[in-house]
């Protein structure tokens, strides 16, 4: 069985609904690809919109596309802190329970009820490479960097999907606490 897999580190961002899209960029724009991201079909956008929370503003925060069916934003606890909300760690898609953000886009606003997240670690896995590391949906595995700063990450979730390719996600935060960068090589601890 395979143990080693390559990381990924991930900024604040946001997913916006076609609707939300619309209300911030003009009817009937669509995304433009600035560089393909390494999840298949995963784009980084040339728009960007403002987050405005209670507290305070992060300006000129990168969209990622496609569109989805509801209007997301990850982002980390020092942005949540900035921004004077109380974000929970959640799997990307469960804003269930989240607290909203305001966006401004260039030609208008929206006020999300709710969709700003931490999200939770996790694995991308093909299903060949869930089978060759031994791995199912769903689980929770420990996670452990090298060099300097060597950590382990635990309740690390597994994501399977034929449309993955393999990789772990964290935040920058987290990231920069390890000492990692982008395609470096992480060990799964069994």
């Amino acid at each position: 069985m395979k143990n080693k897999l390559p990381i990924a580190l991930s900024n604040r961002h946001v997913h916006l609904s076609e609707s939300d899209l619309e209300k911030l960029f003009g009817g009937g724009h669509s995304l433009c690809e600035l560089k393909s991201l390494s999840q298949p079909g995963q784009f980084a956008c040339e728009e960007k919109v403002d987050l405005v929370g209670p507290r305070g503003t992060i300006p000129g925060v990168r969209v990622l596309g496609p569109t989805r069916d509801i209007t997301q934003v990850e982002i980390s606890f020092a942005d949540a802190r900035k921004l004077g909300v109380d974000a929970p760690v959640k799997e990307s898609g469960d804003i269930e329970g989240s607290p909203g953000l305001k966006l401004v886009g260039p030609n208008g606003e929206v006020d999300m009820e709710q969709g700003a997240i931490v999200a939770a670690r996790h694995i991308h896995f093909s299903d060949k490479d869930a089978e060759e590391f031994g791995v199912s949906d769903g689980e929770k595995v420990k996670i452990k960097t090298s060099g300097d700063r060597s950590l382990v990450f635990e309740n690390v979730t597994v994501r399977v999907s034929p449309k993955y390719s393999l990789e772990m996600h964290v935040d920058l935060e987290e990231g920069n606490a390890a000492g990692v960068s982008n395609g470096d090589l992480v060990e799964i601890i069994r």
